[in-house]
């Protein structure tokens, strides 16, 4: 089993709020981060895929298929992005890193024909990363 990772960046805004709240309890839970304009991160996604390698390409995937599936899942729909407003996902999730992670698994999982996904790793700034192994 080899374990193959691809790493990509992305920029983001966002909000933190959750209706069922008040909003006391929103600022007190979010703090700055419920701001209903938002703000924004610089992320970096690192994404793990495993398989055998095939002994005629000698690849576990093709890397430039892996690329284009990660661009069309992931950095088309939230590179540039308000996440709250324009990401499906989050309209009724709250974007934080950790629901940020597993949107990402969601997204890429299905599309996986010849490795297996491992991993989503996002990390939202250099001192914080979140890991999602797609179990709930």
């Amino acid at each position: 089993m080899v374990y193959l990772t691809r790493k990509c960046e992305f920029s983001a805004a966002h909000y933190y709020h959750n209706p069922e709240f008040s909003p006391e309890e929103n600022q007190r839970i979010f703090g700055k981060c419920n701001n209903p304009n938002g703000h924004g991160h610089n992320y970096t996604l690192e994404v793990t895929v495993k398989g055998a390698v095939n002994p005629r390409s000698g690849f576990v995937v093709d890397l430039k298929d892996l690329k284009d599936t990660l661009e069309s899942e992931v950095l088309s729909a939230l590179d540039h992005r308000f996440l709250n407003k324009e990401v499906p996902e989050f309209r009724d999730r709250i974007p934080t890193t950790e629901n940020l992670a597993i949107v990402i698994w969601e997204r890429l999982q299905p599309k996986m024909k010849v490795a297996q996904l491992h991993r989503v790793r996002v990390y939202e700034t250099p001192d914080l990363f979140v890991d999602c192994y797609g179990e709930k």
